[in-house]
């Protein structure tokens, strides 16, 4: 029922995929491809190689150091210590494994996950499926932006507004972009130059708080939780929404095409996998030690803190924020810009300040990889054949005019509070990117010999399992919270709507990973139109 190709055992095994479209321009952040340098063949690792697959895997990393995640980090400290440091390792690991499957699909077949899509579901479940993702970058987006501004809010002393704060972050995106006609290595260098600032910022706040190193060791390899609450389930749930992105599946399989990989050669597409896999293993290494930074800080210093506490001191110190704090005995409840004011009150001004660039790199850097996100979701799904300057302006108007709207009628505090409605946003979104992901990673016909093994198999649908399992709750917590009627009908009917989708997908995915009865029509078929007619040869 896969319809896989027949092949004499004359015929080699692997097979070079065309281009989605001969005709097609060069599409964004690909006008030129790194050249990956020889070697006599003989040496197992390679500096050199690995510096020039160096890039891609660090862009993806960005996702997972966006404010959304930042403040995601900041209130899983104050709210449970170092008691869920183990769940933001275990989701940085799952979304490791995500991201080698994307590169991998991106390197074997030449082409992105949303291009993949296009060709392989029937035009209604792509429009939906595209129509989900965007949803998750609007939402995302909306975290990166509210950051910048926050961030230019506290580093001006209130001087720019959010609204100013949002046009300054949009005016300064568009001439980033285009960094890389100056080179794509300078591009990606300044990402690099982003990620820096990040440690750096957030490095300065774990060295000045110093966290006791025993509570972060045991936090971190320890999956514990004791005396934790409803309020510290909800925050564990939120870290996996927060650090699988779903539009950083379909970003991390485009970005792998930037190199200059012959794919009818299986040696250098083999040998592609294994670099890209140890780039993005460092790169989330890193990203993960700054999570934890931001972690900790927010674990050791206010950790069962009361807003009268933090209030009195911001009083003593003379912070013109000190009014933020009502003064009851409740829980201290923090976001990106709280966080910021707390740390400037205990640990001085240098603190807030530090905090704020900290926060400005991580909004800016993501907001640049959001936005190639939009552009390569849109151009895949759509086979859209625009100038370069239309798909920018589009995709960022649709991911940037509802944060406009927001920061023109809202306030600081508000704007803070959307973060985790739009970390549920995001979190509803991800089935739509993994089930695809490993769909079509697992088709022979599709990958060949770089086929998902059974393994694999097995721990996606799992994953997959427990990823719609937190969906579910989180359904669950946020419907019994509305007390409407209408909205509770209107919850239900979204909710079937969703779930329909969801098993639509995952009935493709299993016939995908060979459950063939589920076909007994034979209408899910996937065409190896993908591969040219005529066979290459490859390198022995």
């Amino acid at each position: 029922c896969l319809n896989q190709r027949d092949r004499s055992p004359q015929e080699p095994d692997f097979y070079s995929p065309v281009s989605p479209d001969p005709q097609e321009p060069v599409s964004t952040y690909f006008e030129e491809k790194v050249p990956i340098p020889d070697d006599d063949g003989t040496k197992l690792f390679s500096f050199r190689k690995l510096w020039a697959f160096t890039g891609p895997g660090f862009l993806m990393s960005i996702a997972y150091l966006d404010p959304g995640n930042i403040e995601s980090d900041l209130q899983s400290g104050a709210i449970a210590g170092f008691k869920l440091l183990w769940v933001l390792l275990v989701s940085t690991i799952i979304g490791l494994l995500l991201q080698r499957l994307a590169a991998r699909l991106g390197v074997v077949t030449g082409m992105h996950l949303a291009e993949v899509c296009h060709r392989h579901y029937p035009m209604v479940p792509r429009i939906i499926l595209w129509l989900m993702v965007e949803l998750a970058i609007i939402g995302s987006d909306m975290q990166e932006v509210i950051g910048c501004a926050i961030a230019l809010n506290l580093l001006s002393v209130g001087r720019i507004p959010l609204w100013a704060g949002v046009l300054i972050t949009i005016i300064d995106t568009f001439v980033f972009l285009f960094l890389d006609k100056y080179g794509l290595r300078k591009l990606e260098a300044f990402f690099g130059f982003l990620i820096t600032i990040m440690a750096l910022s957030f490095g300065y706040e774990y060295v000045r708080v110093a966290p006791d190193q025993a509570a972060v060791l045991k936090g971190m390899f320890v999956p514990y939780c004791s005396g934790c609450g409803p309020a510290q389930l909800e925050q564990a749930v939120g870290i996996v929404g927060a650090v699988i992105m779903p539009h950083n599946i379909y970003l991390h399989s485009a970005l792998v095409k930037s190199r200059d990989i012959n794919r009818a050669n299986k040696k250098e597409v083999k040998e592609a996998n294994k670099y890209y896999f140890i780039e993005s293993s460092i790169a989330l290494f890193i990203s993960f030690l700054i999570n934890v930074f931001v972690v900790a800080v927010f674990a050791e210093a206010f950790y069962g803190k009361t807003n009268m506490e933090v209030g009195q001191k911001c009083n003593e110190t003379g912070s013109p924020h000190s009014k933020l704090f009502p003064a009851n005995n409740e829980t201290l409840e923090v976001d990106i810009y709280k966080g910021g004011v707390v740390l400037g009150c205990f640990f001085g001004p240098a603190a807030l300040y530090i905090w704020a660039i900290g926060i400005l790199a991580a909004g800016q850097s993501s907001t640049m990889t959001g936005t190639y996100s939009g552009q390569f979701v849109m151009e895949g799904f759509l086979n859209l054949r625009w100038s370069r300057f239309a798909r920018v302006l589009l995709t960022r108007s649709i991911a940037i005019f509802p944060t406009l709207l927001v920061a023109v009628f809202e306030d600081v505090q508000h704007l803070t509070g959307m973060n985790d409605f739009l970390n549920v946003l995001q979190s509803m979104q991800l089935p739509f990117a993994l089930i695809p992901i490993l769909t079509f990673t697992s088709l022979t016909s599709l990958m060949n010999d770089f086929a998902n093994g059974l393994v694999w198999k097995i721990s996606g649908g799992l994953l997959i399992l427990v990823v719609c399992a937190i969906n579910m709750y989180f359904v669950v917590v946020d419907v019994t919270a509305l007390n409407s009627t209408i909205l509770y009908v209107f919850s239900a009917l979204l909710s079937i709507a969703y779930l329909s989708f969801i098993i639509y997908l995952v009935w493709h995915c299993l016939i995908a990973l060979g459950v063939s009865c589920l076909d007994c029509r034979g209408s899910v078929q996937y065409p190896p139109s993908v591969l040219v007619d005529e066979q290459p040869e490859f390198d022995s």
